[in-house]
């Protein structure tokens, strides 16, 4: 939130309500704001692009899995509510002046923008703070199943995109008496007539029954029901993980395994536990403030204003933490990542080395294999299961090249995680 100070009290400049500047949260507030656009619009700079990537590896045709389904939606979501944020924020944090209220600033075309942000941000909070339950539900079905194969698979991706689309559908249902709720009025500022939101008047007597339904609703539906779904299902998935660890522990040590690091545990779970955490710091705390601001009176311009940029930020970070998350945590991502990104440098080495007229003698027929290989993802798997086709494609091509084309780690793997692959080839993310 902004505000607006003269020399006693400060004023949200959407809402025109009157704040007590003297506060040391609302002090807080006004020092943080000054560089909330220039933190946000870093968060969204670096989210934005991450979660497109994001997008690119998790619909690669060997990563369709149920979990990866919803993670692909989840980072559309994601990167929709900073795609809206970037121009909120250069336009009332950094083109004008944090506290500045004014006609240019206030205009009505950017107000009723303002309204579609808030709007459309709750939204995309909410279908993401779903999706991430259904992670949950999802990840604790499939370990508590034995079942396997093709069908099974094709199954688990059908009740995925049915979960889905119930989220999208129900959120907007459930956001309608918050588009509702919410409207632009005119008001004096000296000699200026200037577009604000209509104050609802939130923790006052005067405050209308559908801003309180709406607050209702918002609040139980879109913060506490999703958090303790998570906090219920992330107890069960905990209890799965260490149940599991120990029987494959057992079985490994029956096998003969000598363990040279500790047994790790299932990263796909692990990964989902994290972001499960993270909705759950930055969503059950607003729910908490805005149930508080329903039925104690001055907490919401005392406490929940001053603390909105602090939210803001908050949930920014978590929407664009994820690529992080997935990059340090899951092999496969990483691997997917390497091998789109060998495929573009390949294509653009073949299509430069043919516009110099040198493609005859740069693009070899083994680069035309290896090209093949990547395209189709099959890397890897092709140097492990056909060493002689390896060694005939190594003679044909220099080592230069060849240097640019296979990570040399892929083509060995530790022994331990090849008998860790078998109990474990269901509990990474494909």
């Amino acid at each position: 939130m902004e505000f607006l100070n003269n020399t006693t009290f400060s004023y949200d400049i959407w809402t025109g309500s009157q704040l007590n500047d003297h506060d040391a949260l609302t002090t807080f507030s006004l020092a943080y704001g000054k560089i909330h656009g220039y933190v946000s619009l870093l968060v969204c700079f670096f989210g934005i692009p991450t979660n497109i990537i994001n997008i690119t590896v998790l619909t690669r045709k060997h990563m369709q899995t149920s979990i990866n389904l919803i993670l692909t939606w989840m980072a559309v979501s994601d990167m929709l509510t900073m795609v809206t944020y970037v121009p909120f924020v250069v336009h009332f944090y950094i083109q004008y002046g944090t506290y500045e209220l004014s006609a240019e600033k206030n205009t009505k075309i950017w107000m009723e923008y303002l309204l579609f942000h808030i709007n459309f941000s709750a939204l995309t909070h909410t279908i993401s703070i779903w999706l991430g339950v259904s992670l949950a539900i999802f990840r604790y079905m499939h370990l508590q199943s034995s079942e396997t194969g093709n069908l099974v698979h094709v199954r688990r991706i059908i009740r995925a995109r049915i979960a889905i689309f119930v989220i999208i559908a129900c959120s907007v249902l459930l956001m309608i008496p918050n588009f509702m709720s919410t409207s632009l009025e005119l008001k004096a500022n000296t000699s200026e007539i200037v577009y604000i939101i209509e104050d609802t008047n939130i923790g006052t007597p005067n405050i209308t029954l559908i801003n309180f339904v709406n607050m209702c609703i918002y609040s139980a539906f879109a913060k506490f029901v999703p958090c303790l779904l998570m906090i219920v299902f992330g107890g069960l998935l905990l209890r799965t993980l260490d149940m599991q660890v120990r029987v494959r522990r057992k079985r490994m040590t029956k096998l003969g395994v000598i363990m040279t690091r500790p047994l790790h545990t299932s990263r796909t779970t692990v990964l989902l536990l994290i972001v499960m955490i993270l909705f759950l710091i930055t969503e059950l705390p607003q729910g908490i403030l805005i149930v508080l601001s329903l039925f104690k009176s001055g907490f919401f311009l005392d406490v929940y204003i001053p603390l909105g940029d602090v939210m803001d930020i908050l949930a920014l970070v978590n929407n664009a933490i994820n690529f992080v998350l997935y990059c340090s945590m899951n092999r496969e991502f990483r691997r997917t990542l390497v091998r789109i990104l060998r495929t573009r440098g390949l294509k653009h080495y073949r299509t430069h080395a043919h516009t110099n007229g040198t493609g005859t003698e740069l693009v070899t027929e083994a680069a035309q294999k290896l090209s093949v290989m990547v395209d189709n993802q099959a890397c890897d798997e092709t140097i492990s299961k056909d060493p002689l086709e390896t060694a005939n494609v190594m003679t044909m091509v220099s080592a230069t090249e060849l240097s640019t084309l296979i990570d040399p780690k892929h083509t060995e793997e530790n022994m331990q995680d090849i008998n860790e692959k078998k109990f474990d080839e269901n509990e990474e993310v494909k």
